[in-house]
């Protein structure tokens, strides 16, 4: 069992990485190979000093995530970033506890490329440096993490990233300002981050070295000694007109009914749930449009680009709907509420297939291509419910249904 100490556990990483913690010790999270959590001491800018002391005393590893990010002076920079990192090694060192120690830096600490002359790459340099001789001299584990652009939800607009303030204003109808749609950028999803970092307390971590912006991983079977530096080998290459333009996509779905497709792992599946995350209360829910008749009415639900849709139909008792075959598309009916009766035919033949189906035994009702088919409400009370599935959208031009009796 293992005790945390995480610094700044109130920023955008802290609050994810001890969220997740938190779900390991409560046992929520039981998939991390070899990571038992005891407890986690979460240090952050209104904690004493001695709870710092306290918590030097007693971690089994300290992930240092403090810093300074925009302060109104640049000489706030040197202080944030190297200052406190200074005093934290200083009191593990008073406590003699050479736990592993791990450093959150970024990108900017190469001063490469457009990187190449500021004051807090220079800040973040500096405390890299003094984990690296901290290492040497005491034999602790050393972690320096270079992080990219970071995403993901809890992130604070016009703060943390440029996406956090995408998403945040684009969720309000508020303008956004992009000055190059072309700018390329890397970035790292908080749950993949979240994910490398509790690996490393297990000594899962990926190691690496820097060749300016570059990652050079660690060859584990070589002979060499793993260097101190450390990396997250799941990030996603894109362009801030690309996210852009993927937003506004999500922005529309309640109106388009049109879900983006979202491939597992994808950079598209993170920003959307990074977008979701920061919409205001009054964009959570959205209506949606009933087409009502005489005989209940069919609501469509979602949209996709090539996996077709889901819709709820309601027919009032002793309805029957349908009456209707298709050559190529199909569809699933699945009643939820009632009781009712489905029945199919195959076109040029008279043999009907019979369906008797309730909401007290959900089952799924395929409509086979080449059958008409239809649905009946058998109660003479109750409104019938069901969720249709179907795997292709309308095309007004091509519907491909034909009407035709069972």
């Amino acid at each position: 069992m293992a005790k945390i100490l995480v610094t700044g556990a109130r920023g955008f990483v802290g609050r994810n990485l001890c969220a997740q913690l938190r779900n390991i010790r409560d046992q929520k999270a039981r998939w991390y190979e070899g990571v038992q959590i005891d407890d986690i001491f979460e240090y952050d800018i209104d904690s004493t000093p001695e709870d710092l002391d306290r918590y030097c005393s007693e971690a089994d590893f300290v992930f240092n995530l403090a810093g300074v990010q925009r302060p109104k002076d640049q000489a706030e920079f040197m202080a944030g970033n190297f200052g406190f990192a200074s005093t934290l090694l200083q009191t593990l060192k008073h406590h003699g506890n050479a736990c592993p120690v791990m450093l959150s830096s970024s990108q900017q600490a190469s001063l490469a490329g457009r990187f190449g002359d500021n004051e807090y790459g220079r800040s973040k340099l500096a405390g890299e440096n003094l984990f690296i001789q901290y290492g040497q001299e005491t034999g602790a584990r050393v972690l320096v993490y270079r992080f990219p652009n970071l995403f993901g939800k809890w992130g604070r607009p016009n703060y943390n990233s440029a996406v956090a303030t995408f998403c945040y204003n684009i969720g309000r109808d508020l303008p956004i300002h992009v000055n190059d749609p072309a700018t390329k950028m890397e970035l790292l999803y908080i749950d993949d981050l979240v994910d490398e970092l509790i690996g490393a307390i297990a000594g899962h971590e990926h190691r690496c070295t820097f060749n300016g912006l570059s990652v050079l991983p660690h060859d584990t079977a070589s002979s060499q000694p793993a260097p101190p530096y450390c990396y997250c080998p799941v990030t996603h290459h894109t362009t801030l007109g690309q996210i852009v333009d993927l937003l506004h996509e999500f922005h529309d779905q309640p109106e388009s009914l049109l879900m983006p497709e979202q491939p597992q792992g994808s950079f598209d599946k993170k920003l959307y749930a990074t977008y979701l995350s920061y919409l205001p209360k009054e964009k959570a829910s959205f209506p949606l449009k009933m087409n009502i008749d005489p005989r209940g009415s069919f609501t469509e639900l979602v949209k996709t680009p090539t996996f077709g849709q889901v819709s709820i139909n309601i027919s009032k008792p002793g309805i029957t709907k349908g009456q209707h075959w298709h050559n190529t598309k199909w569809e699933q009916f699945i009643v939820v509420h009632g009781h009712g009766l489905i029945q199919l035919r195959k076109i040029g033949t008279d043999e009907i297939m019979e369906f008797e189906v309730s909401g007290e035994k959900i089952e799924a009702v395929h409509m086979l291509p080449g059958y008409t088919h239809n649905i009946i409400n058998l109660s003479e009370t109750e409104d019938l419910v069901t969720v249709m599935y179907a795997n292709e959208l309308l095309d007004p031009d091509r519907p491909d249904t034909y009407g035709e009796e069972v």
